[in-house]
C-alpha cells in the first residue's frame, strides 16, 4: 500500500544531457529559490523534476530509464510528485504521457513558466541571469542563444529547441558580472551554434563583439568558446582569440565528417577543402590554439573509403582534442529518410579505431608539454590529488592536470602556475612552480 511522504517539500532537480541542459536546470533552480522553495540538484527530495535529453538513442534511453526509476519510487511512496521537462519531453510528450502515466505532468523546453506554476512558484522576468550554479565555483556556463537554424540532416535539435534566438549583449554582460561577483573565474560560452550569434538580433554576426564585451568584466579570467559551426565562421573571432588574453586559445568546433559525399548528405554546407582551409586559418591566426572537434561514425552510406579518408585526415590535422559518436537514426530528421545501413558493430569498431588513433596523437602532443610551466585552474580535490585544467582544456571532456596533495597545497577554485612532470594520453602530472 502506498504511504504518503511526510517530508518537508524539497524539490530535487535531476539533470541529464549536455551543458545547455545544465544551464536550463540552473535557471529553473534560481527561479524556485527566488520563490522561497527548498531546491537541490541531484540529491534527495520528495518532489522530483527530471530535465531530459532527447538528442540521440543513448541519451533518450538514459532519460526514459531515469523517468521510470522515479515513477517506481512514486508508486512506492518514496517521492510525492514527479515532473518531466527538457528535450525528450518536448519531442515525445504524447508518447510519454501514454506510456508513463505516473508522471504528474510533462513540460517542453519553452514551458518554464508553466513548470514553475505547477511547482507552486512564480516566473519572475526580473531575475535576468540569476541562477543556482551546479558546476564547481570557479567556472560556469553562459548560454548566449537558444535554438538553431542549421539544416543538418542528422540533428533533431531544431525540433526540440526551435529557431535560433540570440540573447542581447548587455544581458549577457550583466549575467557575467553576476557570476563574477559569486566567484566565477571562467565563462564557458555555449549555444547550439555560437558562431551564428547576433544574426537574428543585429542582422550581423556579433560573436567577436560579445567576446570583447565579456572580456571587460572584472573578475573573469578565462572565456572559453564552445560549439562553433564551420560554415560561415566569423574570422574576426580569431582576431579576438589572438589578441585578448582572457579569451582562451581554445575552440570547440564539431565538424562531424570530412568526406564530401557524407558532408553533402549531412547538409553541412561545406567541403573537405573548405574545412581544411578553415583549420589552417585557425593555426595561422592562433598558432597555440587547442582545437576540439567531434565526429559522427556510421552515417547512412558511409563507406569504408569514407572512413579511411576521415582517418587519414585526422592523422593530418592532429587535433588536440577529439570525440567520436555513433550515428543515431532520428525520427523526423532529413537523414531518417535514408537507410541506416552501417551495422552497429561496424559503427562501434570505427569509433574505437578513431579514438585509438586520437589517443596516440594526444599522447604525442602531451609529451611535448613535459617541463613546461602552464597556467591552470584547480577544479577540485579528489583523494590525494588536486585536479585542474590548462587553458587548452574544457571541463569533463578534455585533459586534466593532477598534483599530489600529499606533497603540495593548492586552493580549489584558484589559478596556479604548474610545471608538467609527466604525461599520458589524456592526463598530465605536475608540481607547483616555485
Amino acid at each position: 500500500m502506498r504511504t504518503k511522504s511526510h517530508k518537508k517539500n524539497k524539490i530535487n532537480v535531476v539533470t541529464l544531457g549536455c551543458s545547455k541542459n545544465i544551464y536550463d536546470s540552473e535557471v529553473l533552480m534560481g527561479q524556485l529559490k527566488a520563490s522561497d522553495k527548498d531546491v537541490v540538484h541531484q540529491e534527495q527530495g520528495n518532489i522530483v523534476v527530471v530535465n531530459t535529453c532527447g538528442f540521440i538513442d543513448n541519451a533518450k534511453e538514459e532519460s526514459v530509464n531515469t523517468i521510470l526509476s522515479f515513477a517506481e519510487q512514486k508508486q512506492a511512496g518514496q517521492i510525492d510528485k514527479l515532473f518531466v521537462t527538457g528535450c525528450l519531453s518536448e519531442r515525445y510528450k504524447d508518447d510519454l504521457e501514454a506510456e508513463i502515466p505516473d508522471v504528474d505532468r510533462y513540460f517542453g523546453t519553452t514551458d518554464l513558466p508553466l513548470l514553475l506554476k505547477a511547482l507552486g512558484a512564480d516566473y519572475r522576468h526580473e531575475l535576468l541571469g540569476e541562477r543556482l550554479t551546479t558546476t564547481p565555483k570557479n567556472y560556469a556556463y553562459l548560454k548566449i542563444s537558444e535554438g538553431c537554424d542549421r539544416p543538418c540532416s542528422f540533428c533533431a535539435i531544431p525540433l526540440m529547441r526551435g529557431a535560433h534566438r540570440s540573447r542581447p549583449i548587455e544581458d549577457l554582460v550583466q549575467e557575467a558580472k553576476g557570476l563574477a561577483n559569486k566567484g566565477v573565474k571562467e565563462l564557458i560560452i555555449i549555444a547550439q551554434d555560437s558562431t551564428y550569434y547576433g544574426l537574428d538580433l543585429y542582422k550581423e554576426r556579433r560573436l567577436a563583439d560579445l567576446l570583447k564585451a565579456l572580456s571587460k568584466v572584472e573578475g573573469i579570467g578565462w572565456i572559453r568558446l564552445h560549439y562553433a559551426f564551420p560554415t560561415g565562421f566569423p574570422e574576426d573571432v580569431l582576431e579576438v582569440i589572438a589578441s585578448e588574453p582572457k579569451v582562451c586559445s581554445y575552440i570547440d568546433i564539431p565538424l562531424q565528417h570530412i568526406s564530401d559525399a557524407v558532408l553533402r548528405s549531412m547538409r553541412r554546407g561545406t567541403t573537405q577543402e573548405k574545412t581544411t582551409a578553415l583549420l589552417k586559418k585557425f593555426r595561422t591566426s592562433v598558432p597555440e590554439m587547442a582545437i576540439r572537434t567531434s565526429l559522427i561514425l556510421g552515417y547512412p552510406g558511409e563507406t569504408e573509403e569514407d572512413f579511411e579518408l576521415l582517418k587519414s585526415w585526422v592523422k593530418e590535422m592532429r587535433f588536440e582534442r577529439l570525440g567520436c559518436f555513433q550515428y543515431s537514426h532520428e525520427e523526423n530528421t532529413h537523414a531518417h529518410q535514408l537507410v541506416d545501413d552501417v551495422p552497429s558493430e561496424v559503427k562501434q569498431a570505427r569509433v574505437n579505431e578513431l579514438m585509438e588513433l586520437q589517443g596516440q596523437i594526444s599522447w604525442e602532443k602531451n609529451q611535448t608539454l613535459i617541463g613546461k610551466t602552464l597556467k591552470c585552474v584547480i577544479d577540485r580535490k579528489e583523494g590525494n590529488y588536486f585536479v585542474g585544467r590548462t587553458e587548452f582544456d574544457s571541463p569533463d571532456v578534455d585533459n586534466e592536470v593532477w598534483v599530489d596533495a600529499r606533497e603540495h597545497y593548492l586552493k580549489v577554485g584558484d589559478f596556479a602556475m604548474l610545471t608538467i612532470t609527466a604525461a599520458q594520453d589524456f592526463d598530465l602530472q605536475a608540481i607547483p612552480t616555485t
